[in-house]
């Protein structure tokens, strides 16, 4: 991957912040780098340097294709906005939060309960993009063929899921648990009614579908886009596992920016990184690469308003306070 070079003491706030941002809030000091002094460099030569944008992601798919995607993201902002750019990969969504909370990362693609999550505890913090399938945004239940569950034409069908081992993806995933409980609860349907008086977490919209496939769950709730994906990757077996119901749509996604950017890169700076991400095209070899792997034609701006929902939905049922 091409990446602008970083200076030194700015490199060593990368690899740390890469390997300790999953880390409890407690050791967040710890994740500092050392002072320029410390490292030899003049108070006038730390002056000049300039810093790097750092951004990360809410891990909701396999390590390898996430690497991918934003290292092809920092290349394309770093070549367009003129600044070195890092992505540092967190361990899991609540890492995500608390790394943006205390200023461990710059820009972050959240999900949209996260993103609304992180946006409460940093004010100031600015929504600055989403793709243009985030606005309405859809989840999947997917069933074995062996539960012997069959296609539900309504939200008060999701009461066939009662006594079936069932599992959600990340505890703070949108897609895979926050609007999936949601509409199960509109069903009439606790989370103490499933196999076992409890749900699973997989962790992953692409464990989920491994798992119902399987057989090790009979059911479970994913991101649509994830299983579109997997379906034409060919990693579903159609034979083994199925789609029996669609939500209703909702806002997700979103690309959250810190509120002091323009301090630390300059003015106009925010602005300017919301432009460059709307500005992607498929007619661009590099960007056609992104949005492909975003599953999305463009970027476009956000409504703030549209995720009154999703944070509605999060106090109701206990993550967000």
């Amino acid at each position: 991957m091409n990446r602008l070079p970083l200076p030194s003491w700015h490199l060593g706030r990368a690899i740390l912040s890469a390997t300790a941002v999953g880390v409890a809030l407690a050791t967040a000091p710890a994740l500092l780098p050392p002072s320029p002094q410390a490292l030899g460099i003049s108070p006038a030569a730390a002056e000049v340097q300039k810093p790097v944008l750092r951004i990360g992601a809410i891990p909701d798919q396999n390590p390898e294709k996430l690497n991918r995607l934003y290292g092809l993201v920092a290349n394309e902002l770093g070549q367009q906005l003129g600044v070195a750019v890092q992505y540092v990969p967190v361990t899991d969504y609540a890492a995500a939060v608390s790394a943006f909370r205390t200023g461990q990362l710059d820009l972050v693609w959240f999900g949209g309960l996260t993103g609304v999550q992180a946006k409460l505890q940093k004010p100031g913090a600015k929504m600055v993009a989403q793709r243009d399938i985030d606005a309405q945004f859809y989840s999947v239940f997917i069933a074995n063929s062996g539960s012997g569950l069959k296609p539900i034409n309504s939200v008060k069908g999701l009461v066939e899921l009662k006594g079936k081992r069932f599992t959600f993806g990340s505890e703070s995933s949108t897609s895979g648990r926050l609007m999936p409980q949601y509409f199960l609860m509109q069903a009439g349907v606790k989370l103490t009614d499933f196999a076992g008086g409890a749900p699973g977490f997989s962790g992953s919209h692409d464990t989920t579908i491994a798992l119902v496939q399987s057989g090790a769950y009979e059911a479970g709730a994913v991101n649509e886009q994830v299983w579109k994906s997997s379906l034409r990757s060919g990693k579903v077996n159609r034979k083994k596992v199925s789609v029996i119901w669609r939500t209703a749509p909702y806002a997700d996604y979103l690309w959250l920016a810190q509120p002091n950017l323009d301090k630390s890169f300059g003015k106009g700076f925010t602005n300017k990184l919301a432009k460059a991400i709307i500005s992607w095209r498929s007619s661009d070899p590099e960007q056609k690469q992104i949005l492909n792997l975003f599953g999305a034609q463009q970027f476009t701006s956000v409504n703030a308003a549209e995720y009154g929902q999703i944070e509605a939905v999060g106090r109701q049922i206990g993550k967000i306070r």
